[in-house]
């Protein structure tokens, strides 16, 4: 019987982390998670793993450690052992990098490096994954973008993945690493954070409707972006490391589609459809019309619905705009279709209807 493959997952319990670590579960993989330590447990999307005895400490082991603290890394590398190492932890919020920008240097660029170099330090023999993002194309000449792209981060959020990176291709030139880039498009699913505007957006709509919330306050509506199934994403990454050569891989939808129509499609989904007055800063969104004959409307019934034709349900705010904007991303995954047999089967309306369900699930008694 063949030993099990070990993989060791940064970021573990965040959004692509919890995909990921099921996707290597059911494959096979001893699995092992690095998480912070913190006053408050953070294990809520992997918690039906963490909970279940067949599964943690003997398919599932969780470490502390940081990717801040070299010394630790070092010494995780070398009591694991892994076979292939996936890097998702980091300060993954655009507008937040404007505010914190030496952390988010710290951890998503020369965290990177701290890693990378723990690996040679240690000699581990080892595939390793490093999450970079469609924001290191940022204000790009071209559309759609590809692996050939010329990069243009604007944010800081954008430069600190920019340098992860480039020095993830100077240690596999330089070293002769199996380091591999994955430069993801936007990839949501109900498991994203509500600081993120996807899932802000399908949870404010779905309380909108049930009477739990006023109005939905939002930034930039004309901004867009290629969105895909996060889920689908995790399996992109495994391929990427199951190539035979180390590479850097596009993965995407190839659509782009506004924040305002990511807006548009949420209420739609849930019987409503927006209108808009006010082009400009003072633009709103408001009931222009109610499907009654929608499928989560009859199980609410007109009697619980919290909204009236005519009310205004979402405004602009100032404090959501960037102090740099992107305008339009759109990815070209040719490469990963080819190479990797990889493409996105989710498309932008499934992704949205499977958000809004979970959210409707989540927040009502039906």
């Amino acid at each position: 019987m063949s030993k099990s493959k070990k993989a060791l997952i940064t970021g573990i319990t965040g959004q692509d982390g919890s995909y990921l670590t099921e996707l290597l579960l059911e494959k096979g993989y001893e699995v092992h998670g690095i998480i912070r330590k913190s006053s408050s447990f953070n294990t809520g999307r992997i918690d039906h793993l963490y909970n279940n005895p067949e599964i943690l400490n003997k398919k599932l082991f969780l470490h502390y450690g940081d990717l801040v603290d070299a010394s630790n890394l070092n010494r995780l590398l070398e009591k694991i052992q892994p076979d292939e190492i996936y890097n998702l932890a980091a300060q993954s919020h655009v507008k937040v990098s404007f505010e914190l920008p030496d952390y988010t240097a710290q951890v998503d660029a020369l965290g990177t490096l701290r890693l990378l170099d723990a690996i040679r330090e240690t000699g581990v023999k080892t595939k390793y994954y490093q999450a970079s993002t469609s924001e290191l194309f940022g204000a790009a000449k071209e559309s759609p973008q590809n692996e050939n792209t010329p990069f243009y981060p604007r944010s800081p959020y954008g430069v600190a993945k920019l340098y992860a990176y480039w020095i993830t291709v100077n240690y596999r030139e330089a070293y002769g690493l199996f380091a591999s880039n994955g430069i993801l498009f936007n990839h949501e699913s109900p498991r994203r954070s509500e600081t993120f505007v996807t899932k802000k957006i399908t949870s404010a709509a779905v309380r909108i409707v049930l009477g739990k919330q006023d109005k939905l306050l939002l930034g930039n509506l004309d901004a867009k972006r290629d969105w895909g199934y996060a889920k689908e994403y995790a399996e992109g990454m495994w391929r990427i490391l199951q190539h035979s050569e180390p590479d850097d891989f596009v993965l995407s939808t190839g659509e782009s589609h506004s924040v305002r129509e990511f807006t548009e499609q949420a209420f739609t989904e849930l019987g409503i459809k927006i209108g808009w007055r006010n082009p400009g800063k003072d633009e709103y969104g408001f009931v222009e019309e109610i499907d009654f004959n929608n499928e989560y409307l009859q199980k609410l019934g007109k009697s619980r619905l919290g909204v009236s034709e005519g009310q205004k349900l979402i405004e602009i705010s100032p404090r959501y705009y960037r102090p740099t904007e992107v305008y339009n991303l759109l990815g070209d995954s040719s490469k990963a279709k080819i190479l990797l047999n990889w493409e996105a089967g989710t498309k932008f309306n499934d992704l949205v209807k499977l958000m809004v369900k979970s959210d409707f699930k989540k927040f009502s008694k039906f």
